[in-house]
C-alpha cells in the first residue's frame, strides 16, 4: 500500500502527469511494482475501487448547529447571581 500512496503522492506534485498518456502512466505503475488491479482503478480514475483495494472507507461528516432554546434567558455579562469572588468570601471562616 506504500508504494502506491508514495506513487499518488509523486504524481499530484508533478504537473507534468497531468499530460502524460495513459501508456506513460501505466510503465510508471509497472516500474512501482504496484499490483495490476491497483494500476487498473489508478488508469481508469476509479476512486471507488481504488479505496476498495486499497481497505479504505470513505468517511463524511456534517455539522448542523440546532436552534437555540426559546425559553432560556441568557444573563448579561456582570450580572450574573453568584459571582467566584463572593462564594470564595462565603467558604472563609472568620480567625479567632
Amino acid at each position: 500500500m506504500t508504494n502506491v500512496i508514495d506513487f499518488l503522492e509523486k504524481m499530484g506534485q508533478n504537473a507534468q502527469w497531468n499530460h502524460a498518456s495513459q501508456e506513460e502512466i501505466q510503465l510508471a505503475l509497472a516500474s512501482a511494482e504496484i499490483t495490476p488491479e491497483l494500476q487498473a482503478a489508478i488508469v481508469a480514475g476509479d476512486q471507488v475501487s481504488l479505496q476498495a483495494l486499497l481497505g479504505l472507507t470513505p468517511l463524511c461528516g456534517m455539522y448542523m448547529p440546532g436552534k437555540e432554546d426559546e425559553d432560556t434567558e441568557e444573563v448579561p455579562p456582570g450580572e450574573e447571581d453568584d459571582k467566584p469572588e463572593q462564594s470564595l468570601s462565603r467558604l472563609q471562616t472568620p480567625a479567632g
